[in-house]
């Protein structure tokens, strides 16, 4: 039996026809004329000795040689794609493509990132603000910033960025009625739900128990987005169990106040990752200690405050 492949072009032929199931949208997709297309395919077929498409009245439909291709040549072609893109930005230098939650991006890196742009003035930026589980490859990332445990990292460069933790924060109108933890019950509680994955929970029920208070109030609002609950604190429309990483620009400015020293550390963490073969390229390194240096200034929230595990 001769392994030997057919041309690639006529496998690139065969492959968007398969897809289209068309001879001439496939012939559209890849800027030849239709008659071209078919010359390739049937070169395909002369080296494989057998059709791969029936050619009907108006349509074309696959062989059961050619649904045994089609997958194969799919893949080929997408793992090709993915390599001719990571080969090809390996020469990029001065692009650099980041990733981060929406959250993260809005409350915590945008208002850093003039300070990096007048750093390093050769480096240009272009961000993605997605929760979403992007391919290195196939989105053409340089650098993932992202929240959890780091189960999804397997075969990446992966750099712990910042241990969260949280504690009570409200307006300074709404914490002059506040004088006393237990107090925090006469305030509306304001729930997120984009931690509820992590166990142990750190959450309301859970900082009461580690005040040593009797549990909290049901009900109050609840966020998918922990910068959404902490807009509402903002307005003065409760207390929030403010992540430190998302409220640290608030508190600085004395937007947000925390008038309790207790603080529940959550199970999960930001990490800077991208793939293994980017880590020493010049730009991802020059970003990745930068944001190294950046986030020691959340150190400074921790002095004189309690910071524990949540309780069981």
């Amino acid at each position: 039996m001769d392994d030997r492949l057919p041309p690639l072009t006529a496998l690139r032929a065969f492959d968007a026809a398969a897809r289209h199931m068309s001879f001439a949208k496939a012939a559209e997709e890849l800027g030849v004329t239709p008659a071209a297309l078919s010359f390739q395919i049937k070169s395909l077929e002369e080296h494989l000795g057998q059709p791969v498409f029936r050619r009907l009245n108006r349509a074309v439909e696959l062989t059961e040689a050619g649904r045994v291709l089609a997958p194969g040549a799919a893949e080929g072609f997408a793992a090709l794609l993915a390599a001719w893109r990571g080969a090809r930005r390996l020469g990029e230098t001065r692009r650099l493509t980041v990733t981060a939650g929406p959250a993260f991006t809005a409350k915590w890196l945008a208002p850093r990132l003039f300070a990096f742009v007048q750093a390093h003035p050769d480096i240009e930026l272009r961000f993605t603000a997605s929760l979403r589980l992007l391919d290195f490859d196939r989105d053409e990332v340089d650098v993932a910033i992202r929240f959890g445990t780091g189960a999804d990292e397997a075969g990446l460069a992966a750099v712990p960025l910042i241990g969260e933790w949280a504690m009570p924060m409200l307006s300074p109108a709404l914490a002059a009625k506040v004088q006393t933890a237990d107090d925090l019950r006469r305030v509306p509680l304001l729930h997120q739900d984009d931690t509820a994955f992590l166990r142990p929970r750190s959450d309301w029920p859970a900082w009461f128990r580690a005040a040593r208070l009797a549990p909290p109030p049901e009900g109050g609002p609840r966020f998918s987005q922990a910068d959404h609950a902490i807009d509402a604190a903002l307005a003065g429309g409760g207390a929030v169990l403010g992540r430190i990483s998302l409220a640290e620009g608030a508190l600085r400015e004395g937007l947000l106040v925390a008038p309790f020293p207790l603080g529940l550390t959550l199970a999960g963490q930001y990490r800077f990752i991208c793939p293994e073969t980017a880590r020493d390229r010049p730009q991802v390194a020059r970003f990745r200690d930068w944001l190294l240096s950046e986030v020691k200034s959340l150190e400074e929230f921790r002095r004189g405050r309690t910071i524990v595990d949540p309780p069981a």
